[in-house]
C-alpha cells in the first residue's frame, strides 16, 4: 500500500512535511510486521511497536498542533494548519486500517497455524465459554463499577489510553427511570490478554482471550433487568506533554510531581472504538470528549494493539523469535582495572553488539575506588531499575563528591527520574535539574581520580541513554577516554551546567545550544569549499531525524557545489534528496531492523583528515537550540576507522533492511537483485562483534 500523502502536498517545497515523514517511518515499521522472513512473534512485536509509535504521535505531535491552533481560540484562523491536520488524519486512518488488516488477515492466522489462538467471543466452544464465565464472575466482575449516566452520575473522568466500555441500555432502571447509557472502566490491575488453561487450548497449543472479549460476553450480567441495545469498547488518547512555568516554580521536581497526575487527563486528541460501535454511541463519545468526527477511529479488533505484547510472555517457541544474541565485551573485568586500561588506550563501545556492562563497571569501579574523589553524570533516561544509579548512590554514601544532572522533563520518564533524584539526594549526592528552558540531553559521565598527587579525569561520552534495558535493543556508540583535552572539557560542561556560567571556549566538544549548529554548518561549508576547489568533498551522517531547515539548506548548498552526501536517517527527514539543481548529490536511506538505530555519527572527509564526531543530538531545531547536547570527536585513528567500518559503511551497503527516500517523500525498500548477495548491516555487526558464549553476554 503506497499512500499519496506527499504527492499533492507541498510538492514544490524544498522541504518535506515533518509529521507526514514521521508517519512514513511508521509504515516502514509496519512493513517489518508483514515480512515473512522475520519470525512470527517478532512480526507481532513490530505491529505493537507501530501501534505504540502512533499513540505517541497523537500524544505529542498531533496534540501540539491542535494546541497551537487553539491558542487563539479557533483552528479556523490557521488554514495551513487545518490542511496539515487533514492530511495527517487521512494517513493515520490508512495506517490504522493497515495495522488491523495485518493482524486479522496475516499474523493471527499464522499464529493459529502454529497452535497459538486468540479466541474471540463467537469462536469459543462450550468448555471455553464456561471457563470464561467463571473467570468473569470471580476475577473481573468484582472489580468493575458500572456507572449509569444521569445528573448525579455525570460522564466519568477517563484516563489516557485506558480501556473502557460504553453500553446502551433499554428499559427502566431500578428507580423507574430510563437512564440509557452506562460507562464501565476496565481496572488497570486486570491483564488485557488472558491465557486459557492448557486443557482448553486443544491440539497441544496455547489459547488466549482478551479482557475486552470477556467483558463483552457478559456485559449484560452487569445490568440485571436491563436490555443491552448497543455496546463498544473505547479508548481516548490525550495530550501527554507536561508543562510547568519554570520561571515561576520554586521547585521543579515538586511541580512535575503534580503535573504527572494531570497528564492522564490532558486534552483529548483521538477516540478509538470498535468497528461495530453504534453511530449514536460513537457520536455521544465524540461530544463528551469534544472531538471532531475526523478524530474517530473505528477499529477491527482490540482498541489497544500494544497489549498484544503480553502474548509473547507466554509463548516460548524459539522458532518464532529472533535467535538469541549475546554481546561481546570490549573490556573484561579482572584482566586489568578499567582505569589502567584507559591510560593505555581509549575504549570505543558499540551497543548492543558490545555489552553496556563496561560502562556499568566504569561507574561501579569509580564508586568503590578509594582514589576516586568525584563522579559527575548526566541522566536523561535510566529506567526504574539501574545498577549504574545504585553505584552513584553508593559512591555518595561513601563520601565521594557525586554530582548528577537529572533531566526531570525526559518525556514519559519523568516519574523514574524524579524517584532517582529523591534517592540520590537522600544519599548525599548533589542533584541538579539542568538549565531552565533547556532539556539536558547530553550523555556524559566524568570520574576524577587522584593519581601521583594529581587529579586525572576519565570520561564516558555516548550517543544513547544510561538505560540498562534500551542498551540491549538500541544501537549506540560510547567512548571511554582519559584524553586530557576531551575529559577536561567534559568537566567544563558540568561546571557550566551547575553554575550556569558561560562555558569556556571548547576546542574538542561541540556544545548545544551555543556552538553545535554553527560547527555543523561550518563543517558542511568546509566540504563545499573543498569541492569548489576541485577536490573530493564527502559527508556521511547517521542520525534519527533531520528536520532543521538551516542545516538542510547548508546540505543543499554543498550538494550544488559537488559534495557527495549520504544521510542515514531512521525517522523523520524533511530533506528532499535527488532533486536536480537542488540535491542531486544527496542520498537518504533509513534502516529498520532487529535493533532500533539510535547512534548519531557525523563524518566529514576534510581532505583526508576524516573528521568523525559522535553525538547525542539529531539534526533538529530542538536539539541544536533548545537542548544541552554534546558532540565529541574520535581522535584515535584506529577507533575512527572502527566508527566508519561499523557505524557507516555497513549501513550504506545494506540491501536487506534499507529504505531509500525518493524526492516526493516516498521510500523504496532496497533488495538484493540478480547475483547480488543479501547484506544486513545489523546481522553483519552481530556476527563480527557478538559472542556465541551465553555466559559472556548481559
Amino acid at each position: 500500500m503506497k499512500p499519496d500523502l506527499h504527492a499533492d502536498a507541498n510538492k514544490n517545497s524544498a522541504f518535506l512535511d515533518r509529521e507526514l515523514s514521521q508517519l512514513m517511518f511508521n509504515r516502514r515499521v509496519l512493513a517489518q510486521a508483514e515480512d515473512r522472513n522475520i519470525p512470527l512473534l517478532e512480526r507481532l512485536r513490530y505491529l505493537c511497536i507501530a501501534s505504540s509509535n502512533l499513540d505517541e504521535f497523537f500524544e505529542v505531535r498531533v496534540a501540539s498542533l491542535l494546541a497551537a491552533g487553539a491558542a487563539d481560540g479557533s483552528l479556523a484562523h490557521h488554514p495551513a494548519l487545518v490542511a496539515t491536520l487533514s492530511r495527517i488524519s487521512n494517513e493515520c486512518h490508512l495506517l490504522v486500517a493497515h495495522q488491523y488488516d495485518i493482524l486479522n488477515n496475516d499474523i493471527l492466522p499464522q499464529m493459529a497455524a502454529h497452535g497459538i489462538h486468540l479466541v474471540r467471543h463467537n469462536e469459543r466452544n462450550d468448555a471455553q465459554r464456561a471457563w470464561v464465565k467463571e473467570y468473569f464472575d470471580t476475577e473481573v466482575r468484582p472489580l468493575l463499577t458500572p456507572i449509569g449516566l444521569d445528573p448525579a452520575h455525570p460522564f466519568p473522568q477517563v484516563v489516557n489510553k485506558s480501556l473502557n466500555f460504553i453500553v446502551q441500555l433499554g428499559g427502566k432502571d431500578a428507580f423507574g427511570r430510563g437512564t440509557g447509557i452506562a460507562i464501565v472502566k476496565a481496572p488497570r490491575v486486570l491483564p488485557r490478554v488472558i491465557r486459557l488453561p492448557d486443557h482448553l487450548a486443544g491440539h497441544g497449543g496455547i489459547s488466549f482471550c482478551l479482557l475486552s472479549s470477556v467483558i463483552h460476553a457478559h456485559v449484560s450480567d452487569l445490568f440485571a433487568g436491563r436490555e443491552v441495545i448497543g455496546y463498544s469498547q473505547f479508548r481516548v488518547t490525550r495530550d501527554s506533554d507536561l508543562w510547568v512555568d519554570e520561571d515561576e516554580v520554586k521547585n521543579l521536581r515538586q511541580a512535575l510531581k503534580g503535573e504527572l497526575v494531570g497528564r492522564q487527563f490532558g486534552a483529548s486528541v483521538r477516540l478509538e472504538v470498535a468497528m461495530n460501535c453504534p453511530p449514536e454511541l460513537s457520536q455521544f463519545l465524540l461530544d463528551q470528549f469534544g472531538l471532531h468526527q475526523s478524530r474517530l477511529y473505528a477499529v477491527n479488533g482490540p482498541v489497544n494493539l500494544v497489549r498484544l505484547n503480553e502474548i509473547m510472555d507466554h509463548v516460548h517457541n524459539p522458532e518464532l523469535r529472533f535467535p538469541p544474541f549475546f554481546p561481546g565485551l570490549a573490556h573484561k573485568p579482572g584482566n586489568q582495572d578499567i582505569f589502567a586500561a584507559l591510560r593505555k588506550n581509549d575504549i570505543l563501545l558499540h551497543h548492543p553488539y558490545q555489552s553496556f556492562q563496561t560502562v556499568i563497571d566504569f561507574v561501579r569501579s569509580a564508586a568503590l575506588d578509594p582514589n576516586v574523589v568525584a563522579i559527575k553524570q548526566t541522566i536523561y533516561r535510566t529506567g526504574m531499575n539501574s545498577d549504574l544509579m545504585e553505584s552513584l548512590i553508593a559512591a555518595a554514601r561513601a563520601g565521594k563528591e557525586v554530582t548528577v544532572i537529572v533531566e526531570l522533563k525526559a518525556r514519559f520518564d519523568e516519574e523514574a527520574n524524579i524517584n532517582w533524584a529523591d534517592k540520590l539526594e537522600q544519599a548525599g549526592a548533589q542533584v541538579v535539574y539542568g538549565v531552565v528552558g533547556l532539556k539536558t540531553h547530553a550523555k556524559v559521565a566524568l570520574v576524577i581520580r587522584r593519581e601521583d598527587n594529581k587529579l586525572r579525569y576519565y570520561a564516558h561520552l555516548g550517543t544513547g541513554n544510561y538505560h540498562p534495558t534500551t542498551t540491549k535493543f538500541y544501537t549506540d556508540f560510547g567512548l571511554l577516554t582519559c584524553h586530557p583535552g576531551i575529559s577536561q572539557e567534559v568537566n567544563e560542561v558540568f561546571i557550566h551546567l551547575t553554575s550556569l556560567t558561560k562555558p569556556h571556549r571548547l576546542t574538542h566538544l561541540w556544545l548545544a545550544p551555543f556552538a553545535l549548529q554553527n560547527e555543523i554548518i561550518k563543517a558542511i561549508r568546509n566540504e563545499a569549499r573543498i569541492a569548489r576547489a576541485g577536490r573530493p568533498g564527502r559527508i556521511i551522517v547517521k542520525i534519527n531525524a533531520l528536520v532543521d531547515e538551516s542545516v538542510i539548506r547548508a546540505l543543499y548548498a554543498a550538494s550544488k557545489d559537488g559534495v557527495k552526501i549520504d544521510l542515514i536517517v531512521r525517522g523523520a527527514c524533511m530533506l528532499r534528496p535527488g532533486v536536480p539543481g537542488l540535491s542531486e548529490n544527496i542520498k537518504v536511506r533509513s534502516i529498520i531492523g532487529r535493533f532500533l538505530e539510535h547512534s548519531r555519527i557525523y563524518y566529514f572527509r576534510n581532505d583526508l583528515a576524516h573528521d568523525t564526531y559522535l553525538a547525542s543530538a539529531d539534526w533538529m531545531s530542538r536539539n541544536l537550540f533548545r537542548r544541552i547536547e554534546v558532540a565529541f570527536p574520535i581522535l584515535d585513528k584506529v577507533l575512527k576507522r572502527r566508527v566508519m567500518t561499523e557505524g557507516l559503511s555497513p549501513y550504506l551497503k545494506d540491501n536487506t533492511n534499507a529504505w531509500e527516500l525518493e524526492p516526493d517523500g516516498h521510500y523504496q525498500r532496497r533488495r538484493a537483485r540478480g547475483k547480488q548477495v543479501s547484506f544486513s548491516a545489523q546481522q553483519h555487526l552481530m556476527d563480527t562483534l557478538g559472542t556465541p558464549n551465553a555466559h559472556l553476554g548481559d
